[in-house]
C-alpha cells in the first residue's frame, strides 16, 4: 500500500506569492512584528521587474497633473479607471522619494537634480531612470531592504499551486518546492504578485516562468477577473532567430531620438505615438514589404547619450553583431505587458475576503486598454503599498469589532 504523501504546514500573518517590485514593496510596508512569507517561483533574479529598462514616471510638479492624466487616459483609449489614475499620479512623488531613501541610484545632473527622460505618448519628460536598467536597479534595492527584515522569510523555487479557502474566504496558499515537497501556508491575508502572462507566448519580452498562475487559480475559485484580452505588444524588440526571450529595446531610445524605418530607409510612423499604434504600423509595414523585421536607428541620438543612457542595450546589440553607433538594428514587435488580470479595487483587494492582488497580475484599471510607457513600475509600487496599508486597517477594524463585541457581551 502506497504511503500517503505528507504536506508540511506553515503559519504566518501574510503570505506573498511573488518577489518582484510589487511583492517586495508590499512586504516593506507591513508591520515589522508580523511574520511574512514570500514565495519565488524560481530564483530571485528571474522576475520581470528586473527587466524594466525605460524608467518610472513621476508627477514633476502640480502643473503637470492634467497633461500626465490625459497622457495616461489617451494611451489607454479612455478605458482607464479614472480614480486609479488619479491615485497613481498623486502618490508618485512619495514613491520616488522612498526609492531614493532605499538607495535607488536614479540618474542625476551635475547639480544633483533628477534627470528625466521621455517616452512614447508622453507630452513631456517625466520619467526617472537609471541608465537602461531601471527595473534591475529598483528591484535590487528593494530586495536588499527586504533581506534586512528578520520578520520576512523568502522561499525560492517554491511555486503557488492553489488558494486555501474556508467559507468563501482566503486562508492561505498551497505551494510546492523544487524537490516536490507540498506546503500549506496559512495566513490571515494573502497577496498575489506573480506577474504577467508572457510565458504563454512564443515571442515575449517576459521570462518564460510568467504563465498567469494567479489568474488561473483565482478564476478556479470564482474570484473576478477583468480585461483578460488586454495584452500589450511592445513595438521594438531586437529581432533574432535565436530561441528564448525577446530582448527589449527601451521606448526611451525613441524618446531620446531613435527613429524607425523600413527596408527602403523610409520613416513610416511617428515614433512617439502610443505603443499599440506604433506596433500596428510596424506590423503593417512588415506585411507590405514581406519581411520579418523593420529597423531602428540611433543615428540621431548623440553618442554620449547612447553610452550613458543605453549601455546595456549597446552591449547586448554588440553581442548580436550590431554596433548601434554605426548601424541600425533589426526590430520586431513582441508580447510585453498584460493590462488585464485579477479585478481589484483601489486598495488592491479582490472579490474574495483576505485576498489581494498587486502588480501585473492585478487589474486596477490604471492602464485601460494600453499601458502608457513607464507607468508599470509606478502603478505596482503605489498599489502594493495601498494593499499593505489596507491589510493593516482591516485588521484593526476586526480587532476593534471583536473588542466591542466582547465588551457588549460581558
Amino acid at each position: 500500500m502506497k504511503k500517503k504523501e505528507e504536506t508540511k504546514e506553515l503559519y504566518c500573518d501574510v503570505v506573498i506569492a511573488g518577489c518582484g517590485v510589487s511583492g517586495l514593496y508590499t512586504a516593506l510596508h507591513l508591520p515589522r512584528n508580523w511574520k511574512v512569507v514570500m514565495l519565488s517561483k524560481e530564483d530571485l533574479e528571474s522576475c520581470d521587474s528586473m527587466l524594466a529598462q525605460g524608467g518610472i514616471c513621476v508627477l514633476r510638479n502640480p502643473e503637470d497633473y492634467d497633461s500626465y492624466f490625459e497622457d495616461t487616459m489617451k494611451a489607454g483609449h479612455y478605458e482607464n479607471r479614472r480614480e486609479s489614475v488619479d491615485i497613481m499620479i498623486r502618490e508618485s512623488r512619495p514613491v520616488i522619494d522612498r526609492l531614493l531613501q532605499y538607495g535607488v541610484r536614479f540618474d542625476k545632473d551635475s547639480e544633483g537634480n533628477l534627470r528625466y527622460t521621455r517616452e512614447g505618448a508622453h507630452s513631456c519628460p517625466r520619467i526617472c531612470y537609471h541608465k537602461d536598467i531601471t527595473g534591475k536597479e529598483i528591484t535590487t534595492a528593494l530586495l536588499s531592504q527586504v533581506r534586512k527584515l528578520p520578520n520576512v522569510a523568502i522561499m525560492e523555487y517554491t511555486m503557488m499551486t492553489d488558494l486555501l479557502t474556508l467559507n468563501g474566504q482566503c486562508t492561505g496558499l498551497a505551494a510546492q518546492t523544487q524537490t516536490g515537497e507540498k506546503l500549506k501556508i496559512y495566513a490571515e491575508d494573502v497577496v498575489l504578485a506573480t506577474g504577467g502572462i508572457g510565458g504563454l507566448y512564443a515571442h515575449s519580452t517576459n521570462y518564460p516562468l510568467l504563465t498567469g498562475d494567479a489568474c488561473r487559480i483565482a478564476d478556479k475559485h470564482g474570484v473576478a477577473l477583468e480585461h483578460m484580452d488586454y495584452v500589450q505588444i511592445h513595438p521594438t524588440c531586437l529581432y533574432s532567430k535565436k530561441p528564448g526571450r525577446n530582448f527589449l529595446i527601451s521606448e526611451s531610445a525613441r524618446g531620446e531620438g531613435a527613429i524607425i524605418f523600413n527596408h527602403k530607409r523610409e520613416r513610416f510612423v511617428d515614433e512617439l505615438l502610443p505603443r499599440d499604434v506604433v506596433t500596428q504600423a510596424i506590423l503593417k509595414e512588415m506585411e507590405q514589404e514581406g519581411v520579418e523585421h523593420e529597423w531602428l536607428s540611433f543615428e540621431q541620438v548623440p553618442p554620449e547619450v547612447v553610452r550613458e543612457h543605453f549601455p546595456n542595450i549597446q552591449q547586448r546589440c554588440q553581442e548580436e553583431g550590431y554596433d548601434i553607433l554605426k548601424e541600425p538594428i533589426p526590430i520586431v514587435p513582441a508580447q510585453h505587458y498584460f493590462m488585464g488580470g485579477i479585478h481589484v479595487d483601489s486598495y488592491s483587494a479582490t472579490t474574495m475576503e483576505h485576498l489581494y492582488a498587486v502588480g501585473e497580475t492585478s487589474c486596477n484599471g490604471v492602464h485601460g486598454r494600453n499601458r502608457l510607457a513607464s507607468n508599470s513600475l509606478l502603478e505596482s509600487l503605489v498599489f502594493s503599498r495601498r494593499a499593505a496599508m489596507h491589510i493593516q486597517e482591516k485588521r484593526k477594524e476586526r480587532k476593534q469589532y471583536e473588542s466591542n463585541y466582547h465588551a457588549a457581551c460581558s
